[in-house]
């Protein structure tokens, strides 16, 4: 079974500018958690060509204490729900809340499941059964394509290529398989390397997505 491996904040939620700390970082609230425009329509293109779709994701938030757990379930409460109003469900999500610099003690560790570590990859592969050599991961930054990599996967970069990020990708020797401004145009790139039914009916159904974006 081969699957599409993503990272949550900046892949399938817009990330958040938080005044107080100076910082663009993931949502503390439920109400700032947003769906980037596209991403049901991409998940359901994925899904129908036979992948299943997993999170992968680090959430350090609660261990720096920017928000509690309770808070951190509700926002994926919300992201389910949001998701299924456009008729999309994932097949898995996996979190990582450690960090190595944590506030509460208990998350504060040098952790497998911390991406750039493959570990989220190999427990998803574990559990459902995923051939990572069939499968992708996509997120949007260098941690992501390290983490999906080392799983064996190839991989995506969701962004555009700056002079800083050349350095530092050159700094860490790592290499995406595909840059792509979108999760849109990354399923296209996808599915344009899978299955080649797939392909006479991609290009209707991109421009169609594209049009109602």
């Amino acid at each position: 079974m081969k699957a599409i491996f993503l990272d949550r904040d900046g892949v399938v939620n817009k990330l958040v500018y938080h005044h107080e700390q100076g910082i663009i970082d993931s949502p503390f609230t439920v109400e700032q958690f947003t769906l980037i425009n596209g991403i049901a329509e991409a998940i359901k293109l994925m899904q129908n060509a036979g992948y299943k779709i997993f999170l992968v994701s680090n959430q350090p938030g609660i261990a720096k204490a920017n928000l509690t757990r309770e808070v951190f379930e509700e926002i994926r409460n919300r992201m389910t729900k949001m998701l299924a109003v456009n008729g999309v469900k994932l097949d898995g999500e996996y979190y990582c809340l450690h960090h190595p610099d944590a506030i509460e003690s208990r998350l504060r560790t040098i952790c497998e499941c911390r991406k750039p570590s493959p570990g989220l990859l190999f427990k998803a592969a574990r559990e459902n059964e995923i051939d990572l050599t069939q499968s992708w991961m996509i997120g949007d930054s260098i941690t992501d394509i390290q983490a999906g990599q080392r799983a064996g996967c190839r991989a995506i970069l969701i962004g555009r290529m700056k002079c800083e990020l050349c350095e530092l990708m050159h700094e860490h020797e790592v290499k995406p398989d595909f840059i792509a401004p979108d999760l849109i145009t990354a399923t296209q790139h996808v599915l344009m390397k899978g299955d080649s039914k797939w392909k006479s009916s991609l290009t209707r159904q991109m421009s169609t997505i594209l049009k109602n974006g």
